[in-house]
């Protein structure tokens, strides 16, 4: 018996996860030029309000180093702003600014239209499936 990667089920979840993480990216790339790691950082961003390096570190599934960079990024662009954290001196605070506000305002609907078309293309599988990766993943906050 050999092995068939192309049945493998997590194999196929990551495989599935790139192709659509692409998608989308290359619609909030043409929107904004943001790569992935910077959408990240400002999705969460916009759901959380201020926040650590280290809280968005574990909540985005991306390393220190390149949440930092993205941040470093977003910050020159004038979405984000960095403090110190009041209780910890050895976090930083990322928070969005009005014009990364309202760039996040812009690509929600951009996001909001493309799980749309994902959910039309699942069609009557589409329950199921998010039931399936709920189960999978586990609920988020």
């Amino acid at each position: 018996m050999s092995f068939d990667l192309d049945a493998f089920l997590p194999y196929r979840l990551s495989v599935a996860a790139t192709q659509v993480s692409r998608r989308f990216a290359a619609r909030y790339a043409a929107e904004a030029g943001l790569s992935i790691p910077e959408w990240r950082v400002l999705a969460h961003l916009s759901r959380s309000g201020a926040v650590s390096v280290r809280d968005i570190t574990a909540r985005v599934n991306l390393d220190k180093s390149i949440v930092s960079r993205a941040s470093a990024r977003l910050e020159g662009a004038g979405y984000l702003r960095k403090s110190g954290h009041a209780g910890d001196q050895r976090l930083v605070v990322l928070d969005l600014t009005d014009s990364g506000r309202a760039l996040m305002e812009r690509l929600g609907r951009i996001a909001d239209e493309f799980q749309a078309e994902l959910l039309t293309e699942l069609g009557d599988d589409a329950p199921a499936f998010r039931r399936a990766l709920l189960h999978l993943a586990g609920p988020t906050d």
